[in-house]
């Protein structure tokens, strides 16, 4: 009898095979967050496309929230093979990770061309010491979003300009009784909180260090907190922003219950949703203002996909990498996180519809701040948390605070 031989032409091994055997799949584990940019329905959406002109390669995802992404990635390096091949990590991360050695160092994938049309904020993202750890893939700052309706019932016919217009219109808002808490914003003692501190420090032109080393105590930088903490004394800010994440502040404005938010890209289309959203049509979005008319404010909120080092499959994994970070598939999905790539911004099938959007953007995305980076980031960034949530309720005062977290930070490596 004759034997049927079958030619596998996947990315398997190329073999041949005799009836009754198979080539299995390439199992690849991959760690994405369930928090804010891409949906978990959007990226499941890409894996599945993936996979489909990839058979040989299989996916399997796994979504946590922001908050436990970072002790996830870490955890996993005892793991060994059986850990993840693909991660999803913030801009601050890298410092860390390279130090013990956690993604593969992909710089030579970098080439000359590929970094000229890729948005440099995008690349800082995946850089430390001059080297790539992963590829940008979710580029985000921080923007003002706002209620056109509001506004225009309050007699004010055009958004603020700057942060002290902001506590203006608010207080305007406030006084004519068209909303309670005209100002929302994720305060809980997060990273978010962080997040919407160096935007404020952005507009007040601070930094995080002072001769080389952390400092907090910079003018910007107690303007800031300053300015956080007279928003909830006056009672322009919603009280309960101190327990709030991002997605808490997208269904409070949602809802229609604030004139002003600050938020990430995502809630753009979102909050433009009749579907689930009270106030679509009505939202209104520019780059977050800074302290003076025609200054704007901006943080580095962009996260990047890495190549664990324990990875059995790097090969595999960064092909799946370069593909959810291919310019067509960023394109597809612009509605949620906006591209990494330059020319998208002039393409008619990423502008329409969201045109308010790309042109803050386009300001926003060019003076993007660093939150304050160092190897020991976790650390800090819980410090931060801890004594900005403590201003913010009173306990401290902003100098007071500040002072005792440069001197803390100053043991830190």
């Amino acid at each position: 009898m004759k034997r049927r031989v079958t030619l596998q032409l996947t990315g398997c091994l190329t073999a041949l095979l005799i009836s009754g055997y198979a080539c299995a799949a390439t199992e690849l584990s991959a760690l994405f967050m369930s928090q804010a940019a891409y949906s978990e329905s959007d990226v499941r959406a890409m894996t599945a496309d993936f996979e489909k002109a990839h058979p040989d390669i299989h996916v399997n995802l796994e979504f946590v929230p922001y908050e436990a992404l970072h002790d996830k990635i870490v955890a996993a390096r005892g793991a060994g093979s059986n850990g993840y091949d693909v991660v999803l990590f913030d801009d601050m991360w890298p410092a860390e990770f390279s130090r013990f050695n956690m993604l593969k160092d992909v710089t030579s994938k970098f080439t000359p061309e590929m970094k000229s049309k890729i948005f440099d904020g995008a690349i800082t993202t995946v850089t430390w010491k001059d080297k790539q750890y992963g590829m940008p893939w979710i580029l985000d700052t921080k923007y003002l979003y706002y209620n056109k309706a509001m506004l225009a019932k309050a007699g004010i016919t055009t958004p603020p300009q700057t942060w002290q217009q902001v506590m203006e219109q608010s207080q305007i808002l406030q006084q004519k009784g068209i909303v309670k808490y005209p100002l929302v914003w994720s305060w809980s003692q997060a990273e978010a909180l962080v997040c919407d501190y160096t935007t404020m420090v952005s507009a007040f032109k601070g930094d995080f260090t002072a001769n080389g080393k952390l400092d907090f105590t910079t003018p910007g930088s107690i303007k800031a907190v300053s300015f956080m903490k007279e928003s909830l004394d006056k009672g322009v800010s919603n009280p309960n922003s101190r327990e709030y994440l991002e997605e808490d502040v997208r269904k409070v404005f949602s809802n229609g219950d604030a004139a002003f938010a600050l938020n990430w890209t995502y809630m753009y289309n979102m909050a433009n949703d009749p579907k689930q959203s009270k106030v679509a049509g009505d939202v209104g979005i520019i780059a977050a203002p800074g302290d003076a008319p025609g200054q704007v404010a901006s943080m580095n909120g962009s996260m990047g996909l890495g190549v664990s080092q324990t990875s059995s499959h790097p090969d595999q994994a960064w092909q799946y990498i370069s593909y959810l970070t291919s310019q067509p598939v960023q394109n597809k999905y612009a509605r949620l996180s906006l591209p990494i790539w330059k020319s998208s911004y002039q393409d008619p099938a990423v502008r329409n519809g969201q045109e308010a959007l790309i042109d803050a953007a386009d300001k926003a995305l060019n003076v993007m701040l660093m939150r304050p980076i160092i190897p020991d980031y976790s650390r800090l960034s819980n410090m931060l948390q801890q004594h900005l949530q403590q201003i913010l309720q009173g306990q401290e005062t902003p100098e007071a605070g500040m002072q005792a977290l440069t001197k803390s930070a100053a043991r830190l490596r």
